[in-house]
């Protein structure tokens, strides 16, 4: 059996497990756990396959991902849990929800949407490219201070910020730092993503049927992009939020808000993202 590398905050009542972006660690999750687990949850949070301190899974794909994490939780004599994940990961937790429905009481998804279907938002394809090109990439020993530099635009504390991006890279014996997961598993990463995008986010969430809460940025990120990408962002935001509040319309089991954050909003905003979680998870029947 293998499992995954896990941090237990601990805590009391219903158990969530909290899993992170692509490219990321459960470090993210720290603040925000903290917070949960002195709210009323035992608090679980785990580094993805390939990331962090986990090890690789080959292929990478979303049912291995998923399986990992059942049998990771199973060894930890957690027998239910309510899902929660943000970007990759909110992905992976609708899927964990999906593949395991006696062990999955509820799933968040924190602003965890791939770039809709093919041809859907003109310029998503640039964005996939990009993604591919520096995937699994070796960094030189500057990287650590300029992610601490990229994070201060969020608002997001220096201290906090440094030890999240050393907990998303493995140090290289010349100082340079190799972004995980590498580079193979990385490319089967993304076209796992594009897998599920390309169902459209309605389509892709049919048979889910445990309680489902849907989270959105409200604030696109602060870095300076292309013009390009800066529509892309509009017209997608709209349209996902079109999609999502008419999909929570028709389907009682779907509840959809915003956050007034970025897509890096677990650490930007822990406390509010912690709030949120909890409400939605006490609100829970059963």
């Amino acid at each position: 059996m293998t499992l995954l590398h896990l941090r237990d905050h601990r805590g009391d009542g219903r158990p969530l497990v909290l899993l992170h972006g692509a490219g990321r660690s459960l470090v993210d999750w720290d603040t925000a756990a903290t917070a949960l687990a002195a709210v009323g949850h035992r608090v679980l949070a785990i580094d993805l396959p390939g990331h962090g301190r986990s090890p690789d899974l080959s292929p990478w794909d979303v049912p291995g991902v998923v399986r990992l994490i059942a049998e990771t939780l199973e060894a930890y004599e957690v027998p239910e849990a309510v899902a929660v994940g943000t970007s990759l990961g909110g992905l992976v937790a609708v899927e964990y929800a999906r593949a395991y429905p006696d062990r999955t009481r509820a799933a968040v998804n924190l602003d965890g949407f791939w770039w809709g279907r093919p041809g859907e938002y003109p310029g998503a394809e640039r964005v996939g490219k990009s993604l591919r090109s520096s995937a699994g990439a070796v960094v030189p020993p500057e990287y650590i201070g300029q992610q601490v530099a990229q994070c201060a635009l969020y608002g997001i504390p220096a201290g906090p910020a440094e030890v999240a991006a050393r907990a998303a890279v493995r140090p290289l014996p010349d100082g340079s730092w190799q972004m995980l997961p590498e580079r193979s598993a990385a490319l089967e990463m993304y076209a796992e993503l594009d897998r599920l995008g390309a169902l459209g986010v309605t389509r892709w969430l049919d048979g889910v049927r445990c309680p489902l809460l849907l989270v959105q940025a409200g604030k696109p990120d602060p870095l300076p992009t292309p013009e390009w990408f800066d529509d892309l962002q509009v017209r997608f935001a709209r349209g996902l939020s079109a999609e999502l509040t008419e999909l929570a319309r028709v389907r009682p089991t779907v509840t959809f808000t915003s956050v007034d954050a970025t897509h890096a909003m677990v650490q930007e905003v822990p406390e509010a993202v912690a709030e949120l979680v909890s409400g939605f998870v006490h609100g829970l029947s059963g």
